[in-house]
């Protein structure tokens, strides 16, 4: 469709001139000399050209009229009175350009184009925004047991505060879906959401990362950087993984979760964010807490509002709809001729333990239906990892004859460094451990300075 501009102007010659300019650009246009008709007509625009002087109602109060109707229509001011202050108060009124007349169609042209274009993306964000904040609604979280009905619940009666919220649960149980849901069912949907993995971040690059630096702070800092928390104002920082945090940073997050305040890296200026922090851990923090790797005063600062995400072979009657969700995502998404899946193979994953939770039914489902030849997915087309685990040692001879309990956790321990090349974060993930409680044994054991510092 064409786009149809309203063109406000009180001279007839002038009014004229621009009508035709416009209908040879291939625009459909509406024009007329008083602002009380204009506001008739505004409602079908698609742009509003209008001069600042006119007969009755101003150019000014015509803006805001238009804009308390529809706020979205780009507006283009013309006068022949162009002062500084004109022009401020025009786009303080709404409007999206200026022109000082007497201006060259041309130069008209250029700036209706821009305004279009700029309306156009405008519309564009607008849309991706909904369509983001769409696919984290509940109805696309799928969970039709008590136990993710809990969760939904406690999500939709927190999400419109600002209370810190602790999610706990197993790798691939959905705790970024959640923490997203939280953020765009809030007053913050609008406002940042930055994720931040902790796991990720080395720990001697944590702090700048984090808090951010100024130029000089140290070899390499050739410019200023922001950190994480700074990106994330008026909107939310998810911190994924918080067990791995060190202890030295620990006390900072205390900080900004107290004070709302922090210094970057290099700077004695302390800076003030307006942040909702929401957290993330398949560790359990309370052993953490007994270890003396993790500080008391931050776990509770951060477990204001628990949510515990069960894992799938808790809620194994969320697998039907799961399987059924993937199965239309997945094979839109691939292309693939995959319209359905069959009873059979909805029993088969039923029967399965899913070590990886969601995540890996979720894998499972489209290597199967990668790889499926038909329309429908069978119980043969199913494709699980059935890789072989390490055998269980029988309980009457779980140790290793003549090998006392501590002398096989340190062979443990020194063969999980060994298979990571010395890197603590690897070796910790390999023994399902945070980082920080793997440095407690180390160090319990006296084999930190045998590990070395690899991170």
């Amino acid at each position: 469709m064409k786009t149809r501009i309203l063109v406000v102007e009180d001279e007839e010659k002038l009014r004229r001139v621009l009508e035709l300019q416009l209908r040879s650009a291939d625009f459909e246009v509406d024009q007329t000399g008083l602002a009380e008709e204009a506001l008739k007509l505004a409602d079908r625009a698609g742009l509003v050209l209008t001069d600042l002087r006119l007969p009755g109602m101003s150019g000014l109060e015509l803006i805001s009229a238009i804009r308390r109707q529809n706020s979205r229509t780009p507006i283009v001011v013309m006068t022949a009175f162009g002062t500084v202050e004109t022009a401020v108060e025009a786009m303080k009124a709404g409007a999206a350009d200026f022109l000082l007349k007497p201006f060259s169609l041309d130069h008209l042209m250029t700036v209706i184009r821009k305004a279009l274009e700029m309306r156009a993306l405008q519309d564009e964000n607008l849309s991706l925004r909904q369509e983001l904040g769409r696919r984290y609604e509940f109805d696309n979280i799928v969970g039709h047991s008590p136990p993710m009905q809990e969760v939904f619940a406690t999500v939709e009666r927190v999400a419109p505060t600002r209370a810190t919220v602790l999610l706990a649960g197993e790798s691939g149980v959905g705790k970024d879906l959640i923490a997203r849901a939280i953020h765009y069912h809030s007053p913050r949907s609008d406002r940042p959401f930055v994720k931040i993995n902790c796991t990720a971040i080395p720990e001697n690059l944590m702090e700048s990362e984090l808090f951010g630096y100024e130029k000089g702070a140290f070899t390499g800092a050739n410019t200023t950087k922001p950190g994480k928390f700074e990106q994330a104002d008026t909107g939310t920082a998810f911190l994924d993984e918080i067990g791995d945090v060190p202890a030295s940073i620990q006390v900072k997050l205390l900080r900004v979760l107290q004070e709302r305040e922090f210094e970057r890296l290099g700077s004695n200026k302390t800076r003030h964010i307006d942040v909702r922090i929401v957290a993330a851990t398949n560790q359990d923090l309370r052993a953490a807490l007994e270890q003396g790797t993790f500080r008391e005063d931050l776990y509770y600062r951060l477990n204001v509002v628990p949510i515990n995400i069960p894992p799938l072979r808790e809620r194994r009657e969320d697998i039907p709809f799961l399987a059924e969700h993937f199965v239309a995502k997945l094979a839109r998404a691939s292309g693939s001729r995959v319209e359905s899946i069959s009873d059979a193979a909805v029993e088969r994953l039923m029967g399965y333990h899913w070590p990886g939770n969601v995540r890996e039914l979720e894998n499972v489902i489209e290597r199967s239906i990668v790889l499926c030849p038909a329309t429908h997915l069978e119980a043969a087309d199913i494709r699980l990892d059935t890789s072989p685990r390490a055998p269980r040692l029988a309980a009457d001879n779980f140790l290793p004859d003549g090998v006392t309990l501590d002398e096989y956790e340190q062979a443990i321990l020194r063969e999980a460094l060994r298979r990571a090349d010395g890197n603590k974060s690897q070796a910790a993930r390999l023994l399902g451990l945070t980082r920080n409680a793997l440095r407690y044994r180390l160090s319990q054991m006296g084999l930190d300075k045998e590990a070395g510092g690899g991170e």
